[in-house]
């Protein structure tokens, strides 16, 4: 064997795998090992090893109801493959409850099916090619993890000697499929892995190949720990599968979120885990009870309310706490919303919400055992108490504070001290602390852990965000507010300057006057419509003050013309009643609620596409539809930060945030963000000029494939793309450079690459047709990428803009005749002729095969030269015309178009003239049987018409010619044909 013969996915990931769960303590057993011990291959629990384990983890158990749990767990009631997931994780654990007498009468009992106390008390078996049989077919997962019988973990491995691109994505996509065939093997599932040794990725149930992510740190371990550069594999298995951590994910890092009536399965990304348990670490081993507490910085967007979800689900279940209080605290009333929407979303048991000063102090007097959310406001003392009261002296409060270098070390985070003096404090941000800031870490602790900006982008947590100055000529007023101030009030403190600036600061109104307003609205109007919205995105403006953001709204209204909606969103009160610029823009807290959630949805759903603010929605607001922030207003360090981040979220076909910036922010902007570590905040808000570098890059990566040819010469353009491979590499590249561009228009340094954007779009659109590529899909470009090539090629009157023509019809005849030579006759027959069996193979399997083989065939004999370019013409043909055929075929022997594949399934197996009359006779009676069977609405989904069907054909088969040995096969086979032509 040579060695390349070795290097396969075999070989290179699913061995090397397998390996290392054993040295992990796993027992690896190959499928077919097991089969003997399962009553059917239909089967997915390991049901005797699972009796075992429950009654090693439940001695007292009885056999009744050791029957009943069994068959709870193999007939999970349920209306989908997510509620039946949700159901069984519930029972995984929070365990199962039974009534069983133990000697004082009947009494409800818990009945585990994993030890989480003791991982080493569970049995871990890794299976290779476990086999699954159903009506849909056989799957042969490459690996299933089993924990004491239950198949919690699927890992498909693909060979890394594939296109890079596709490792991951060609995996994600098989477990996709076999979610959709073998649904009952993923009621158990609690994540997958996509493998390819150097590419490794984790993603939950119903997960597209975007949501998957990597696994970059083995904590405890760490990656020097796993040897000479370990790959992505090995680090993903060292972090996510050691016995210990697999539990522990599966116990604590996993929720079930409902988002806009759909329930979303959310397992925790590496840096959560992480912190969640150096946390606890800290607080199990800390040397003083005041040593607990700490700061947790993990960058806005990458999803740190779920981190403190997490951090408060591990606590409370820890037995050494002893069930203790939890406290969540934030600063502002949005957040509170938030964050306790998030907790009770996630089915967090009984979040309660202080309602009110006194109400907080009732809450936190309950004793151990609750969870309380409240704003820090709600920390004061009574109006006839001077001091706040002494409300609990307990150790057993863990005190978790948002946005803790905010508001937490004043007045009342003083207070919150007094009233729960032994509590642990646990600091959470998403801005770092600055290099000023002594008061967060010597309120909180040191560092429990960090995840920065770079970070989270580089891992695809949030994206990149951009700036872009526009209308510079407007920034100078702006500018020159803080200029004035700092010269005619330089004897006076920042604090004083900055008090003076507020109360008589009458420049403010420069920045709010109707005429500069009426610019910007006309460029944000412009800017928004040609670049933002055609992607489908959204948009906040941010202004100076409430009555700069009236003025905003009713320019932006009036430029508009009923297109899209805008919502003004600001404070106002009793007072401003009066106020001819505010008094309509009065809302209560149900419509801005309501205005938010429109805002959230996609525009095609809601047309409501601009927010305007001045200070609300720029701390704690998050909408991942939300590309570009339209910044007319100082802000300055953390609110920078805070502000700049509502941009960063991802969001399918979201490259990147853009803030565009109309008073000049970014002029000061190395300014506004020196308070904080350099290492901190790298790669925070990067010009969009420093794209430039990456577009160059990718535009000679996909130019390059064209260097040697006339580009005039479309056909020799196409040419250089008929090969898969060339055309695969063809494909990436174009797609990386349109990304690209699409990124850095409407900026006028990508007006130089646009000529070459088009002229590949039309080569590109001209090769998806010749040769029928469905991989060459424009949809994940941009829509202004799109739009840019749609124009030229309509422009240029390319008749390629089309679909390519389907092989039956006459049209493709006529394209025939058009071909400017024979081999381009052959090339549009063959790429059609693929394209036809590719969609058409599942309806009739025996008859496209066939010409699938017929065809290599054909095209191996040209290639050796074992015939001419007009032969191969007229045999490709002749293969057109009979694929036109087919179902005259059918007719002429007495057969329907649905009958037809059965009867060529049969006479495959038996193609002796003598079978023909009882062949006839038994696709007549197979098909008029399960055309009877099926009148059944969604038979297809429904197990018991389809046992039952499966039932009547074994009964005809056994009474026919067919083969005895081969009955289960073809029972297989004919299933599949009925679900497929007999469908309703």
């Amino acid at each position: 064997m040579t060695a390349a013969s070795e290097w396969n996915e075999l070989n290179l990931v699913e061995k090397r795998l397998i390996h290392q769960l054993q040295e992990l303590g796993y027992e690896h057993v190959p499928g077919s090992a097991l089969e003997s011990e399962r009553d059917s291959l239909s089967e997915v629990i390991l049901k005797e090893r699972l009796k075992k384990a429950i009654q090693r983890l439940n001695p007292w158990i009885d056999d009744n109801n050791l029957a009943r749990i069994i068959y709870n767990l193999t007939h999970i009631e349920a209306t989908g493959l997510m509620q039946a997931n949700e159901k069984f994780h519930e029972m995984l654990v929070n365990y199962i409850s039974i009534q069983q007498d133990l000697g004082k009468g009947k009494k409800n009992q818990t009945v585990k099916l994993i030890d989480f106390d003791n991982p080493y008390n569970n049995e871990f078996l890794v299976v290779d090619q476990f086999r699954i049989q159903d009506a849909r077919g056989t799957i042969r997962p490459d690996i299933v993890i089993f924990v004491n019988g239950l198949p919690l973990v699927v890992v498909e491995c693909k060979s890394p000697t594939l296109q890079e691109d596709t490792q991951i994505s060609k995996a994600v996509n098989q477990l996709r499929r076999y979610q959709e065939t073998h649904e009952q093997l993923f009621y158990y599932n609690q994540f997958m892995i996509a493998t390819s040794n150097y590419r490794a990725k984790a993603g939950t149930i119903g997960a597209k190949v975007q949501h998957y992510s990597e696994w970059k740190d083995p904590y405890p371990r760490t990656v020097p720990e796993l040897g000479d550069s370990p790959t992505k594999q090995d680090i993903l298995v060292a972090g996510m599968l050691s016995k210990e951590n697999l539990l522990d994910l599966i116990q604590n890092f996993i929720v079930f979120e409902v988002d806009g009536g759909r329930v979303v399965k959310k397992i925790a990304r590496y840096q959560q885990f992480r912190a969640v348990n150096k946390a606890i670490q800290r607080i199990l081993h800390a040397k003083t009870p005041k040593d607990r507490g700490g700061v947790i910085w993990h960058t806005q967007g990458s999803g740190k309310s779920l981190t403190m979800l997490y951090l408060a689900v591990k606590l409370r279940r820890m037995k050494e706490l002893q069930n203790p209080t939890i406290v969540v605290v934030t600063d502002r009333k949005d957040l509170d919303d938030q964050i306790t929407k998030t907790f009770r979303k996630c089915g967090f048991p009984n979040p309660q919400q202080a309602e009110s000063v006194k109400d907080l102090k009732r809450l936190l007097q309950q004793g151990p055992g609750s969870t309380i959310m409240t704003l820090v406001q709600k920390f004061q003392p009574d109006k006839d108490q001077d001091e706040y009261p002494e409300l609990s002296r307990s150790e057993n409060i863990f005190v978790l504070v948002d946005e803790s270098h905010r508001t937490q070390y004043k007045g009342l985070a003083m207070n919150m001290r007094k009233g729960l003096p032994n509590a642990c404090y646990l600091g959470f941000t998403g801005t770092p602390i600055d290099k000023e800031d002594k008061s967060t870490t010597r309120t909180f602790g040191s560092y429990i852990d960090k995840y920065t900006i770079e970070q989270a982008v580089d891992d695809g947590a949030t994206v990149p965000i951009f700036y872009e100055a526009r209308m510079v000529n407007l920034h100078l007023q702006g500018e020159s507010l803080d200029r004035l101030f700092d010269r005619k009030f330089s004897d006076y403190s920042e604090e004083d300057r900055e008090r003076i600036k507020k109360k008589y600061a009458k420049e403010e109104a420069i920045l709010a006057t109707p005429g500069r307003i009426g610019k910007i609205a006309l460029d944000i109007v412009e800017h928004f419509e040609n670049y933002i919205l055609p992607n489908g995105f959204k948009a906040q403006v941010v202004a100076v003050n409430r009555e700069a953001a009236a003025i905003y709204k009713q320019k932006l209204d009036e430029l508009i013309n009923g297109k899209y909606e805008t919502a003004l969103i600001i404070s106002t009160g009793p007072e401003d009643k009066n106020n001819e610029l505010l008094k309509d823009y009065s809302l209560s807290r149900e419509e801005e609620k309501q205005l938010i959630e429109r805002f959230k949805k996609p525009f095609e759903e809601d047309k409501l596409a601009i927010l305007i603010v001045c200070d609300k929605l720029l701390t704690g607001f998050d909408a991942p539809i939300e590309q570009v922030m339209y910044l007319d207003k100082p802000l300055k360090e953390h609110n920078l930060l805070q502000a700049i981040a509502r941009t960063n979220r991802t969001y399918e076909g979201k490259t990147c945030g853009l803030i565009v910036d109309y008073f000049g922010v970014s002029k000061f902007l190395e300014k506004a963000l020196a308070i904080f570590s350099k290492q901190d905040i790298q790669g925070a808000l990067l010009p969009i000029e420093s794209e430039l570098p990456k577009l160059k890059q990718a535009h000679r990566k996909a130019m390059s494939f064209f260097d040697y040819i006339n580009r005039s010469d479309a056909d020799a353009c196409v040419q250089v793309l008929e090969p898969e491979d060339v055309r695969h590499e063809f494909e990436k590249a174009f797609k990386e450079f349109s990304k690209r561009m699409d990124m850095i228009l409407p900026n006028r340094e990508a007006s130089p690459y646009v000529e070459d954007l088009k002229f590949l779009g039309k080569v590109r659109q001209m090769a998806k047709t010749l040769y029928r590529d469905e991989q060459m899909d424009i949809s994940e470009c941009g829509e202004k990428v799109k739009q840019l090539i749609a124009e030229h090629l309509y422009a240029e009157s390319v008749e390629v803009i089309h679909e390519p023509i389907d092989i039956l019809s006459s049209k493709f005849d006529e394209r025939l005749e058009k071909a400017p030579s024979k081999e381009a006759q052959a090339a549009e027959m063959e790429h059609a002729i693929r394209h036809e069996i590719k969609v058409k193979l599942e309806e009739n399997p025996v008859y496209y095969t066939s010409l699938k083989e017929k065809l290599e065939q054909l095209i191996e004999a040209r290639r050796k030269k074992m015939m001419d370019i007009a032969e191969l013409v007229e045999k490709l043909r002749s293969m057109v015309n009979d694929m036109r055929n087919v179902n005259q075929q059918a007719q002429n022997l007495g057969f329907t178009r649905e009958q037809y594949p059965f009867y060529q399934l049969f006479q495959q197996l038996l193609p002796d003239e003598e079978h023909k009359d009882a062949i006839d006779a038994l696709t007549h009676l197979v098909t008029d049987m399960i055309a009877e069977e099926s009148q059944v609405i969604d038979w297809v989904n429904k197990e018991d018409v389809k046992r039952e069907m499966r039932k009547k054909i074994k009964k005809q088969l056994r009474a026919s010619v067919i083969p005895k040995d081969q009955i289960e096969n073809v029972t297989q086979q004919i299933m599949s044909l009925a679900m497929v032509h007999y469908k309703k």
